[in-house]
This record gives C-alpha cells, structure tokens and sequence, in this order.
C-alpha cells in the first residue's frame, strides 16, 4: 500500500460531458449516469491505498483460508484467470470481505479519485494528456484485463497503478447523482443508502472519456462482470483485523 497525506484536492470536473439521464434508472448497469459537477473541494484524513488491483493470486488466498465455495465468474476462464490479472467477477460485498480479511476496506469514492490526481485538476493519473496504449489498457486494444502494474507510464503521482482502464473498480459509496451538491467537505462517506454502488477508473473496453478520473458510474451491487474488479484502502488509525492462518502479507 502507500499512503496518500492528509490535505485537501479537488474533486469532480467543472465541465461534465455526461449529465443525467433519465432513462438511465432503467437500465441495470447504469452506465453514463450523472454528472460530475460542481468541482469542489475535499479534505481527505490520511489513509493508505493498494498500489494494484487485488490479484487473482491473492483472491485465492482469500478462498482457502475462509473455506468459501462461491467462485468468481470468469474463474475457469483462461483470459481472466491469470494470477497476476485483477480478479473480475466479484460483487460488491464480496471485494467488501476480502478488504476486511485483510484488515482493511474499500476507498471510499474520494479516496480513490485523490490517488489519482493528488492534488491537482488533472484529466487522467499521467495528467492532461490524451490517453495512449502505452499508459493504459483501455479501447478494447488488447481485449481483455492485463496483469496489474503493467503501465508504468500510466500510474499516478503517489505511484498507484491501473486507476485509469485495465478493470473499474468498486468503492464504497452508494451512488447518487446530485451527491456532489451537498456531500461534507471532510471525508465524504457517500449517501447512507441507494440501489447502485458506485465504480471508478473505467475499463479494458472503455473509451478516452469513460476512463477519466472524475468519471462516475455506479451498477447494482450485485454485478458480476468481467470488467469490474476492486482495491483496498486503510485508514491510518484503523485497527487491524485479527490475523488466519494464511498469509495476509503483501500488497
């Protein structure tokens, strides 16, 4: 993990491309939901993210030692599987449980924005500049998920890899699009309830757009898809979780 600073950032974009639409609520995934305005400022408490996307490998760590019988889709595929790609498949509750076997939990939708953008008002993790294959795996251009860390030009200025493309992710947040109008300055935690749960950092078949930091899109909680996969987060004082049998090491 690293560990981002206390301090504040900007969170959200000014100009939105993408504003609420209606026919949306509709739809199960959710796609292209709401806006990501106003700007406004955070202050974030100091906390620790994962460096990369929580592996395959390391899910199934998280199997044996909890005794676990329900598999991740796409676990027998031999695109996905791979022990150093990002686990895909999982629900929402169950990146949620993996975080808390590791003693930690998911970001929250703040958290995860200021790893990528620090504290600047950047587009992307490398900065303004248009999104290319050597950055990031994202257009469909290799067709499925990557190992994680393989874009060592695409990660951000705190050393996180992968917050654009490769997998979206789950954070903690219940989604609600108008939330950026009256969320606290201090640590948002999100609304207190919702049907969707919010994903961040877009996909290996997402576009330029959909790959944006302040992009925001949120499905039900429940999905499984090949391309949405999660990483931890650990608040500074946040007292650990008792330790198994297996090795709960690592990043």
């Amino acid at each position: 993990m690293v560990l981002i600073p206390e301090g504040e950032f900007v969170m959200g974009s000014m100009h939105s491309l993408r504003e609420l639409d209606p026919t949306g609520i509709f739809q199960s995934d959710r796609h292209m939901l709401g806006p990501e305005d106003p700007a406004h400022d955070v202050y974030l408490s100091a906390y620790f993210i994962d460096i990369y996307e929580v592996t395959n490998e390391q899910y199934w760590k998280f199997l044996k030692a909890t005794g676990l019988e329900k598999k991740p889709r796409y676990w027998n595929d031999h695109e996905f599987n791979q022990p150093r790609q990002p686990v895909v498949g999982v629900t929402w509750k169950e990146a949620q449980a993996y975080c808390q076997w590791k003693g930690k939990r998911l970001p929250t939708e703040a958290e995860w924005e200021k790893a990528g953008k620090g504290t600047g008002t950047i587009k992307y993790p490398w900065g303004d500049s248009a999104p290319t294959p050597d950055k990031l795996n994202f257009n469909r251009t290799v067709g499925k998920s990557t190992p994680v860390g393989s874009y060592e030009a695409g990660k951000s200025v705190y050393g996180v890899y992968d917050l654009s493309g490769n997998v979206a992710e789950w954070v903690k947040d219940w989604h609600f699009a108008e939330y950026y109008l009256f969320s606290p300055k201090k640590d948002p935690q999100g609304p207190d309830r919702g049907m969707y749960k919010v994903i961040r950092g877009g996909h290996w078949h997402n576009n330029a757009e959909d790959v944006r930091l302040s992009y925001r899109n949120a499905t039900v909680p429940t999905l499984r898809q090949d391309s949405v996969g999660f990483r931890c987060a650990k608040s500074v004082m946040q007292k650990e979780a008792p330790k198994t049998t297996e090795d709960n090491s690592g990043k």
